[in-house]
């Protein structure tokens, strides 16, 4: 049985232009509509669930759902199921989708974890990434959230965005901390193929380009500095929170945990098989309206497979991958691991401390050729 739950909104007011999950124009009737339809699956599917630990609302935009939508599905998810006595509930927001009555819903049905995407503090940044509100907008929805004395709630930001610079990226994560928020994210801006960005760097290479990486690095070791200094554990590659605050429905993925995903486009991992749903809105409410589950894709995972799952998600983690539960798990042996291991560790790009292989600083500066490198040592 399954305690973790993930449920996709994938309504927005507009597309960032370096987006690419899952996502459609916010219209009333639709999403009215598409919760009907997530209230149906949660019915479909609550025989794989026996109390929830976690439940992650994420999208799209979460808030753009009008109250009585929200008390629906949280009407829908009470009735249902059971809630362990310190579940985390989080839903995901952007600034200027949130009010106070939104705010009054979203607290009464029981949310008590909020993450905000701000993604940056400077306006002209703002603008670019194609988002909907300014540096304004971001602060006024923190005074709303520290109004009714919510104090856990992270705030996602983002570098390596086309024409900022380490002064911008100082300022945005300053102001960051002066809003003494419990979880701060800080990602790597991506070029993604599906993306209007990625259009822009293909066609317009003489006004749009990506950051050196040189400058991308100085930005990651100074956030990595600037928010341990702030009282911050940098527990994951691009997350750090304030001591006791650390997301605990990600950490289950990181750790390879089965959880349930509902709605289009989202994803579960249960008995050993990953499936995902159909990304279109209205197949997807056709399927479950026929009392059909919207499955689009299954896999079972291999033993292959599931070695490097562990390799990748565990050295995500700043404390890294338990060596002790990957050799009695029969993955690999205890012999070839340490053969294999030796050179990174020798380099210092992995360090082995207390039963724990984990990312030195350096090495999470390439963690992803680190891990390549690694899968081609273990040939899988």
């Amino acid at each position: 049985m399954c305690n973790f739950l993930y449920i996709h909104i994938p309504f927005c007011i507009s597309k960032c232009i370096y987006c690419d999950f899952f996502s459609v124009p916010f219209d009333k009737t639709l999403s009215e509509e598409y919760v009907n339809a997530l209230c149906k699956e949660l019915i479909l599917k609550k025989q794989n669930i026996k109390f929830l630990k976690t439940i992650y609302i994420g999208g799209g935009t979460p808030t753009v759902l009008s109250e009585k939508s929200l008390s629906q599905l949280f009407k829908c998810l009470n009735d249902n199921f059971n809630f362990s006595s310190d579940i985390e509930i989080t839903v995901e927001m952007n600034p200027g989708t949130l009010d106070e009555l939104k705010i009054h819903t979203l607290i009464d049905s029981g949310v008590n974890r909020f993450s905000v995407g701000v993604q940056s503090f400077n306006d002209n940044e703002l603008r670019f990434l194609g988002r909907i509100h300014n540096g304004e907008n971001a602060h006024n929805t923190f005074k709303l959230l520290k109004k009714y004395n919510l104090e856990n709630f992270s705030l996602d930001l983002i570098y390596g965005i086309p024409g900022q610079t380490m002064e911008s990226w100082k300022f945005s994560l300053e102001n960051a901390v002066n809003l003494s928020p419990s979880h701060i994210s800080t990602y790597e801006l991506t070029l993604e193929k599906n993306t209007t960005l990625y259009k822009l760097i293909k066609d317009s290479p003489n006004h749009f380009t990506m950051l050196d990486e040189d400058l991308i690095i100085e930005m990651y070791n100074f956030a990595i500095d600037y928010l341990s200094k702030n009282g911050f554990e940098h527990y994951e590659i691009s997350n750090f929170a304030k001591p006791a605050f650390k997301c605990i429905h990600n950490l289950n993925y990181w750790d390879r945990g089965e959880y349930i995903g509902i709605g289009a486009g989202s994803h579960s991992f249960f008995n050993n098989v990953r499936t995902s749903n159909i990304m279109d809105i209205n197949e997807y409410m056709n399927s479950i309206n026929s009392n059909v589950l919207p499955i689009k894709e299954s896999i079972v995972i291999t033993p292959r497979e599931e070695l490097k799952e562990f390799i990748f998600l565990g050295l995500r983690k700043k404390e890294g991958i338990n060596i002790k539960k990957l050799i009695s798990s029969h993955l690999v042996n205890e012999k070839l691991l340490n053969a294999l291991i030796k050179d990174f560790i020798d380099t210092g790009f992995l360090e082995l401390k207390e039963d724990y292989l984990r990312l030195t600083q350096k090495g999470i500066l390439i963690s992803n050729t680190i891990i390549v490198k690694l899968f081609e040592k273990l040939e899988i």
